[in-house]
């Protein structure tokens, strides 16, 4: 009686957590899955017509546009981004006079709105008037069409997305600091010089933070929505070429009204991040090292 009395409690105390769960995400997803089943015009009930839309996905030519333009996006992004974001922290590691400007620098722009940056972006990037090209034929370099064309188009939103990287900038950071300075005394004493300690040391010791970084990454790549909305003002982008999955899905769902296909591409894109994900887990056992284990 004294068990089912607490039992009783604890389920009370903690109702907050598990009716949010069963309300704003178990619910919502069970629906969405059903409804992925069904032709849902979104003003009309529901019709049940099984897995036509998982058949029509494969027989859609635009949904293999925006799954490779995603893919690529997300090819080019996430190295990019590690690699830089990596640097950067190193660089901010270092004892110098003015570092907690520099890092203010590196994170501030993370906490200026998507909006208001793309706006900016649209305006840097103008192919006439933006800074970059009058920076570029300042140096007798060619002008690219940066919103224009679709190769330039592409590389504009991996530049772009760099602006972002003060996110994972703090975390390196972070695991920077955790590394033992001993490591690194013991190897000078050794000889070890900046590339080896880098490489013996420092990546070694990161290794679950870049983990961490990269599934971070996947997921956003993978949701890119906002920002080449905003650049390409709601279109499709030069030859489609900046036409993304989540975009498609938006489209689907509140433009052509079709619920049922966009809940279908919206199953299918969560199956994908997590395959990239556990391949990424699978991966990482024979690169990340674990301090302890």
């Amino acid at each position: 009686m004294k068990t089912s009395a607490g039992w009783l409690t604890g389920l009370l105390w903690t109702a907050p957590w598990w009716l949010g769960f069963l309300i704003f995400l178990a619910a919502p997803l069970a629906l969405s899955l059903y409804i992925s089943f069904c032709d849902y015009p979104l003003l009309q009930a529901p019709v049940f017509i099984g897995a036509a839309n998982y058949s029509a996905l494969t027989r859609d030519p635009l949904f293999g546009r925006v799954l490779f333009n995603t893919l690529v996006y997300a090819a080019c992004a996430i190295p990019l981004g590690t690699v830089a974001a990596v640097l950067l922290a190193i660089l901010l590691n270092q004892p110098v006079r003015g570092q907690g400007f520099f890092r203010a620098c590196i994170f501030v722009p993370t906490i200026v709105p998507v909006v208001v940056a793309g706006i900016v972006w649209l305006w840097l990037l103008n192919p006439q008037t933006g800074q970059i090209n009058q920076a570029l034929q300042a140096l007798l370099l060619p002008k690219p069409d940066w919103l224009g064309h679709p190769v330039w188009a592409l590389a504009a939103l991996v530049l772009v997305s760099l602006w972002f990287i003060g996110s994972p900038v703090v975390i390196y950071l972070a695991g920077l600091q955790e590394i033992p300075v001993e490591l690194y005394e013991a190897a000078t004493i050794d000889g070890a010089g900046t590339a080896r300690r880098f490489w013996h040391i420092t990546l070694p010791g990161l290794s679950p933070v870049i983990l961490f970084n990269v599934i971070i990454a996947i997921i956003a790549t993978w949701q890119i929505f906002a920002l080449p909305f905003i650049l390409w003002r709601g279109q499709r982008g030069p030859q489609d070429s900046t036409y993304f999955y989540t975009m498609y899905l938006f489209d689907n769902a509140f433009r052509y009204l079709q619920m049922g296909y966009a809940s279908a591409m919206a199953w299918v894109q969560l199956l994908i991040i997590l395959t990239l994900t556990a391949l990424v887990f699978f991966v990482s056992r024979r690169f990340v090292h674990y301090r302890g284990a």
